[in-house]
């Protein structure tokens, strides 16, 4: 792995690649999104433990048996698979905030799948991430 030489010019990212690049974050956020519905779905199942060595011991059985959790993590394998097309095709400073937008993702899943509530704070942070990536975005088209 090399270090970037400050003295080159950035490298240029066409807008074909950005454009695929933001195409490949969708199934990056669904897949990261839904691995997360799922291992809060398995450690539901699980339940809450102390966060100390003895009670971790006793339930990794649980957790390493259980098939949601297993569910989720391949969604997360899936996810970032995608995250590599992603980065490889698109700057990481355009791609990392886009990828926020799971933010919105994770919260709609949580709300239709977990019946988790929806409070006016939480839909107005969502929303506030959701103007920050389009800000960035626009700061993209200018180069």
């Amino acid at each position: 792995m090399s270090i970037p030489d400050p003295s080159r010019p950035p490298t240029f990212y066409s807008s074909r690649a950005i454009f695929q690049a933001l195409l490949l974050l969708i199934p990056a956020i669904l897949s990261s999104t839904t691995g997360q519905l799922f291992l809060k779905m398995g450690m539901s199942q699980v339940g809450d433990f102390a966060f100390t060595p003895d009670a971790i011991f006793s339930v990794l059985p649980q957790i390493a048996f259980n098939p949601l959790i297993w569910i989720g993590f391949a969604g997360f394998i899936g996810g970032t698979i995608f995250w590599l097309g992603v980065i490889s095709r698109a700057p990481l400073s355009l791609a990392y905030p886009i990828l926020a937008m799971s933010y919105f993702v994770v919260v709609l899943e949580a709300w239709l799948f977990l019946n988790e509530p929806l409070s006016w704070q939480l839909l107005l942070g969502v929303a506030v991430i959701f103007v920050g990536v389009v800000i960035v975005g626009l700061s993209e088209e200018r180069k």
